[in-house]
């Protein structure tokens, strides 16, 4: 399966953005648990993440991003990408 990488900016206060964390995190465990060996974090160095994730397709990829709390929740602004692994 092709790797996706959803870079993300928050766009709301961190009280709001802290209110969808949790569902965002059940939705990544949900995302691994059906085998698209997802992986999510944030920049440290300044506000925004990323989340990793396989799909079949970039059409799968886009329906895997709309249905993220933080996308639902507009509490963040995001560019999708494939993402072509050339060396492991």
């Amino acid at each position: 399966m092709p790797w996706f990488a959803k870079i993300e900016k928050g766009i709301v206060d961190k009280a709001t953005f802290d209110r969808y964390v949790p569902a965002h995190r059940h939705y990544v465990r949900d995302l691994i648990a059906r085998g698209h060996r997802a992986k999510t974090g944030y920049w440290a160095e300044y506000g925004g993440g990323m989340l990793l994730f396989e799909a079949n397709s970039l059409e799968e990829a886009r329906e895997i991003v709309v249905n993220d709390p933080l996308v639902q929740n507009h509490c963040v602004q995001y560019e999708l990408h494939e993402w072509r692994i050339v060396e492991q």
